[in-house]
């Protein structure tokens, strides 16, 4: 790559187990940010986290390098799943790393991450100061934030100012309505759908039927090849196995503790949709033998398994299927509209790919992030808003590179107006139920990068746009800060901004 440009203003900053040769002509910049985090619990664990920017959670790793990692020949997830060239949206652009979330304290990383507000803020401040151009923020909120306390929509605001555009995810607390982050109409707000690969291994039960199931087949050493399961096997229902005194509303949930090691046998398990989830299928990593079934498939197999005294299944060999079709629909954990800071601002704004995901991982982390997981990879599927974010902000950059004169919200409006609201077999794009999706799920619809490079019509808005719409929308201490800007005595509804898309309230 060329040296890095004398426009850059960042640093790399050194820590626990990373230092500024950590840093090249790729990754030209990282910092970390702790003071929030250590004033709520003190010191960083040095067993849990780096006091230092380099991940050892493996979110951070897996987002970048699907933003912007570059082109890598014989890429798999563990066991040879996926197995292909892999690349970044954008594989020549530059990274900078603004490490502002911690592990939970005594809590296996499988629970996320925290991330306190002085933290974030601080990370946002000196990306715009250092002068990136896009910024991806894998970040969602427990519930949505108006947005005097929406600490990434404040610095998104000013990330405005700067022609900085900022996309962030929608969340993963779908499928309830009204539930979706980062609001802000000056944000590219991402939702998560589906592509066109799938992981099937079939179970055949003894009845003879055969459900399509979905496959992540691992356990402590190496992969489960159903090879091995050359003859049917007795199969069990969970929630017939429990120990004594384990409540009834959590049988069949296979909670710690909670199922009789001597009646469940353990040659591996199929595990099923609860309803809300439907058809859609999270390929997670496990520790024992897995399969990943439908709903609709996962009542067939407790039906089966009342209907006789000696159930029996076999699980069929794992493969990768390519060009898998109806593809997207959209992933049941995705967070919805309507905007309830805004109902007059349509959100999300987008959809992309962030269900089973295949991007590079930290080695530092497993798989599965919990602490009986010792195995260590360099390329994890992963599912989230968060990991359809950098797919946006990839596509972002490859437009910024393209047309350097756009604005923000050019860039914004070329992504939104080419989107797509059919699936590949030509229908409209569906939930995980099989049901037609709305606009509150996908936005404008599906991303289609190619297109936005020429979208023939841009909705264009400028910095001061923003602020007469906070005339209107937001508390007028925000428009203070933005001086000299004043509000006219009128300001006109947050339905004039010249947006890419709206939505129409009642009163």
């Amino acid at each position: 790559m060329d040296p890095t440009p004398k426009s850059w203003k960042g640093i790399c900053q050194g820590g626990v187990a990373f230092n500024s040769s950590n840093c090249n002509k790729k990754i030209i910049g990282a910092r970390y940010y702790v003071k929030g985090f250590q004033n709520a619990y003190g010191p960083v664990n040095a067993t849990e986290d780096y006091l230092s920017p380099r991940d050892m959670d493996g979110h951070g790793t897996h987002t970048a390098s699907t933003a912007a990692g570059r082109q890598v020949s014989d890429v798999a997830a563990f066991g040879g799943f996926a197995k292909g060239t892999a690349s970044g949206g954008a594989p020549l652009a530059r990274l900078a790393i603004y490490k502002a979330c911690w592990a939970i304290p005594n809590q296996p990383k499988a629970y996320g991450n925290t991330c306190f507000d002085e933290d974030m803020l601080a990370a946002l401040d000196d990306a715009i100061a250092d002068g990136v151009h896009i910024l991806s923020v894998s970040i969602g909120t427990a519930k949505p934030l108006p947005f005097e306390h929406d600490v990434i929509g404040l610095a998104a605001l000013e990330a405005a100012n700067r022609n900085i555009l900022v996309v962030c995810s929608a969340g993963n607390s779908g499928p309830a309505p009204g539930t979706l982050s980062n609001p802000a109409p000056w944000i590219i707000t991402v939702g998560a759908s589906s592509l066109d690969r799938a992981f099937f291994a079939p179970v055949k039960l003894g009845n003879g039927l055969k459900l399509m199931s979905w496959i992540y087949l691992i356990n402590r050493d190496k992969v489960f090849t159903p090879y091995k399961m050359k003859k049917m096997s007795p199969l069990v229902y969970a929630g017939d196995v429990v120990v004594p005194g384990v409540p009834q509303n959590v049988t069949g949930q296979c909670l710690p503790g909670s199922l009789d090691p001597n009646k469940l046998g353990g040659v591996g398990f199929v595990l099923a949709n609860a309803k809300a989830n439907g058809n859609e299928i999270t390929c997670d990593a496990h520790l024992l033998p897995a399969t990943t079934l439908t709903y609709d498939s996962g009542i067939k197999i407790l039906e089966y398994i009342n209907s006789t005294k000696n159930p029996m299944a076999v699980v069929s060999p794992g493969r990768t299927v390519l060009k898998y079709k109806p593809a997207p629909f959209m992933a049941g954990f995705t967070s919805r509209g309507p905007n309830v800071v805004d109902p007059n601002i349509l959100k999300p704004d987008i959809t992309a790919p962030g269900l089973n995901i295949l991007a590079a991982w930290s080695e530092a982390s497993s798989p599965l992030k919990l602490p009986e997981d010792k195995r260590s990879v360099k390329y994890n599927i992963y599912s989230g808003t968060s990991m359809s974010c950098p797919h946006v902000s990839g596509a972002a950059a490859l437009l910024k590179a393209i047309h350097p004169d756009w604005s923000i919200a050019a860039i914004k409006s070329a992504l939104m107006t080419t989107a797509a609201i059919t699936n590949s077999l030509g229908r409209a794009i569906t939930d995980a139920g099989g049901n037609n999706a709305t606009p509150f799920q996908f936005g404008a619809g599906h991303f289609r990068p190619i297109k936005a490079a020429d979208p023939g019509l841009i909705y264009d808005a400028s910095y001061d746009d923003y602020l007469l719409y906070l005339c209107t929308a937001g508390p007028k201490s925000l428009i203070e800060l933005s001086s000299p800007f004043k509000c006219p005595p009128n300001p006109p509804s947050t339905l004039n901004l010249n947006y890419p898309s709206f939505a129409i309230s009642q009163p």
